[in-house]
């Protein structure tokens, strides 16, 4: 009887110490509809935003005040930038947006972009450096 009880004993500290108490989200079963899928894409999206690899918003600083480009392609004002941004992000929110402001341009600049990514659900934003810039 005590060697039944030792391997019971046995048994029961393996199984204990083998068992993750995780629950398997993705074997649950679900009727949640998920947001953002392809049944919500809008279908007069222009091509060039459905193959993007990654959305390059460049700042500048020219006379005293910021300039901007999307993509390679001047905007006249931070309202056009959010434009184009929310296009993308209707399209696909998983894709990086890089931030990439000239050395003059006020930080103030560089937040309002950052922040207005953010808000359009963008999850990847990245800022570019040059490599001769002056590390501190």
């Amino acid at each position: 009887m005590t060697p039944m009880i030792d391997v019971v004993f046995l048994l029961l500290v393996f199984f204990l110490c083998t068992a993750s108490f995780q629950i398997h989200e993705q074997v649950l079963p679900s009727s949640l509809q998920i947001a953002g899928g392809t049944a919500d894409r809008p279908e007069d999206v222009p091509q060039q935003l459905v193959d993007l690899e990654h959305v390059i918003v460049k700042i500048f600083w020219q006379e005293g005040r910021p300039s901007w480009e999307v993509n390679r392609t001047p905007k006249a004002s931070l309202a056009e930038v959010a434009d184009v941004l929310a296009a993308a992000a209707a399209v696909q929110v998983d894709i990086p947006v890089i931030v990439d402001p000239a050395a003059a341009v006020p930080v103030g600049y560089v937040i309002e972009v950052y922040d207005l990514s953010r808000a359009l659900g963008f999850a990847k934003i990245q800022f570019a450096a040059s490599p001769d810039t002056p590390q501190t």
